[in-house]
């Protein structure tokens, strides 16, 4: 009767939780979140804040241990130094650079996909261009290697024509980047392409536009919005790189294979450059907000 009595108590215990729970939405809500909120606040934005925090420490010239005296001399050689702004105007071009280029491939390939295949294919195409997303990073970048290599895939294609690959450097970094995020250019434009109403078209036919007059003033403002949604995922990706440009970049520097140097050497000094994307992102986040790219996500 004992045991009993116990379990009808327990049970009587969690239908009450339950009831609670059920009658108040925002203490159910609260909990839900407050385990990923946690791990928000304390690993990711902790970081970051230990991240701004250390950029403002200095090291000992001799010793190369990091002092824990405030000072903005990162921040001051930075702005002043010419290698640096080089490095972080360098970085942001090829960031803008690659996501022009995803979005000039990305179009076609989209439109194709969602409005020109057949229906039965366009499963298959979605999955044929995510399926360079499930190969590893490192294994991409290696491929991007051997083509671009002297004597590789690029210099026998290009030599018929009297021509050859790009080698190492700027063009090789950018072009690998854009392979590796194309995908993420090419699904949000593929999403907006595919629920694009067919009436519309129609109806700018109907009242004369031409092809290229139905693009411009029907498709492009309706997809725009997806454009810059895709390029938050190229931009700050290619901005955040250092591997490929280590791999295939050849004596290029961007921010990060910088940052990536200094950890050993000077981490106050790889903090503070750390904090330039973040920055560059933040900044960019906001304009593409006015696009309306953030609710295409």
């Amino acid at each position: 009767m004992t045991v009993v009595a116990e379990r009808a108590g327990g049970q009587g215990t969690v239908r009450r939780l339950a009831g609670a729970l059920h009658r108040r939405p925002r203490l159910r809500l609260a909990l839900l979140l407050t385990a990923p909120l946690l791990w928000l606040t304390v690993l990711y934005l902790g970081s970051l804040a230990v991240l701004f925090v250390s950029a403002f420490w200095t090291t000992n010239s001799f010793t190369s241990q990091v002092v824990k005296v405030w000072s903005t001399d990162n921040f001051h050689e930075l702005l002043t130094t010419p290698v640096y702004r080089q490095v972080i105007l360098r970085s942001i071009g090829v960031a803008l650079a690659v996501t022009v280029l995803c979005a000039v491939i990305a179009f076609p390939l989209a439109f194709y996909t969602a409005r020109v295949a057949r229906p039965k294919w366009r499963p298959l195409l979605v999955v044929a261009i995510l399926t360079p997303l499930w190969a590893s990073y490192l294994v991409k970048v290696y491929a991007w290697r051997l083509i671009l290599s002297e004597g590789g895939l690029a210099d026998w294609m290009l030599k018929p024509f009297g021509a050859g690959g790009p080698g190492f450097g700027l063009p090789a970094t950018v072009l690998t980047l854009t392979y590796l995020w194309l995908p993420y250019m090419i699904l949000p434009i593929h999403t907006a392409l595919e629920q694009l109403p067919a009436n519309l078209l129609d109806a700018s036919a109907d009242l004369g536009a031409r092809s290229w007059r139905t693009f411009r003033s029907v498709v492009v403002p309706m997809v725009l919005p997806s454009v810059a949604a895709g390029s938050i995922f190229t931009f700050s990706l290619s901005l955040g790189d250092y591997i490929t440009v280590q791999i295939v970049g050849g004596k290029t520097q961007l921010i990060g294979n910088v940052v990536y140097s200094n950890i050993e050497l000077n981490l106050p000094m790889a903090a503070a450059l750390g904090t330039v994307p973040v920055v560059v992102i933040v900044v960019y986040l906001l304009a593409m907000r006015r696009t309306g790219a953030l609710s295409s996500l």
